[in-house]
């Protein structure tokens, strides 16, 4: 299991980190690498709607609605292994 750490956001004014912040920068923030399932888990802990993604260098890489996830766990191509940073690339 991907552990979930709370960090600060950069406060560099860069156009990742300007999205970041319009949304919530004190929203959890995660690994890309994580479930699907540990996601949903997460965001129902943390009572959010939304997580950033960081690789694993803690670089911004995305972010995924509960919406999103919930959609993508009821499509017929899901199992339980799939990763965020898969469904970041689905849904491009």
């Amino acid at each position: 299991m991907t552990p979930v750490q709370a960090q600060q956001m950069r406060t560099d004014r860069s156009p990742i980190a300007s999205v970041v912040e319009g949304m919530d920068a004190s929203g959890p923030r995660v690994g890309d690498d994580m479930t699907v399932e540990v996601a949903l888990s997460v965001m129902a802990s943390a009572r959010v709607e939304f997580l950033v993604l960081c690789d694993g260098d803690n670089q911004y890489t995305g972010s995924v609605t509960r919406a999103e996830l919930v959609a993508h766990r009821g499509s017929s191509t899901y199992t339980d292994r799939i990763r965020l940073q898969d469904v970041l690339t689905l849904s491009r």
